[in-house]
């Protein structure tokens, strides 16, 4: 059996309003009592817009996100799920930050640019302190391909949230995957967000470059990798999305790939279709 995981770290649902950079995390850490309170956190304000395609408290409970796990959020970027999961998962749990490979994902870039993105071990720590009020030392960060040996079968759950089709253009999923299977406990979850092509789109609407993926290539990619689909979920389908758009999904919100260029039509479609689904590690 090939070992695998995508990148799906879970989050929680429960934390409250948190004051950035406040002076005592574990007072912060003690106000996380609910995920509505998390939601509407002040730390929240400019990402709370995005709630409505994003559907973070049905998406957690979903993947079955509790607030004493050890959740892992694969490449969290600007940290959009960072500010619902470390929270929520400050009192009782774990939030760990799990970078990409950086040097597989930016092979031929500046090497300024690549030295840069190596610092993130050191340096998404102090900024999840920044956005949150979490104490830096109270994270822990990651490549995935560097994780330290006490990391290895660490993890609750993976939570991969729209990247997938970045390692799929790439031809990274298959490390990717693995190095999950390494890091979640027998029996730990995978939780997938991932733009959704349609079944009979064209090769070159459904695999990554534009944003897309098809489903049933996702679910059977996991499963050729041994692990067990658990199911899925439509909470942040959106079928008025086709799925066809000639600059990919960054033709929708939030990007606007082409600036006032039909920005009316698109704002009416909203963020992209996307699948929603939950994978485990076999207990044994």
């Amino acid at each position: 059996m090939k070992r695998t995981a995508s990148i799906l770290l879970m989050a929680a649902m429960a934390s409250t309003s948190i004051p950035a950079l406040a002076a005592n995390h574990n007072e912060t850490a003690a106000k996380a009592s609910d995920m509505s309170a998390v939601l509407a956190s002040d730390i929240r304000t400019e990402d709370s817009v995005r709630d409505e395609y994003r559907n973070p408290a049905d998406t957690l409970s979903f993947f079955g996100i509790t607030p004493d796990m050890t959740v892992g959020e694969y490449s969290p970027g600007g940290g959009w799920y960072t500010r619902v999961l470390a929270p929520y998962l400050a009192a009782e749990g774990k939030y760990v930050a799990v970078n990409t490979d950086v040097d597989g994902y930016m092979a031929g870039s500046d090497p300024e640019r690549i030295a840069a993105a190596k610092t993130f071990p050191e340096t998404f720590p102090g900024q999840v302190e920044e956005w949150t009020g979490i104490s830096a030392d109270r994270i822990t960060a990651y490549e995935i391909d560097e994780a330290p040996e006490d990391a290895m079968e660490s993890l609750d759950a993976m939570l991969v949230f729209r990247a997938l089709h970045g390692l799929t253009s790439r031809e990274m999923v298959d490390s990717l995957l693995g190095d999950t299977w390494s890091l979640l406990k027998p029996g730990g979850l995978v939780g997938v967000v991932q733009h959704r092509a349609k079944e009979d789109a064209p090769r070159d609407f459904a695999q990554g470059a534009r944003g897309y993926l098809k489903q049933s290539e996702v679910i059977a990619i996991f499963e050729s990798e041994g692990f067990e689909f658990v199911g899925s979920s439509e909470v942040n389908a959106n079928p008025n999305d086709p799925a066809d758009h000639e600059g990919g999904v960054w033709t929708l919100p939030p990007t606007l790939r082409f600036g006032d260029e039909n920005k009316a039509e698109y704002e009416a479609i909203g963020e992209s279709d996307r699948m929603t689904l939950l994978f485990k590690k076999p207990e044994a």
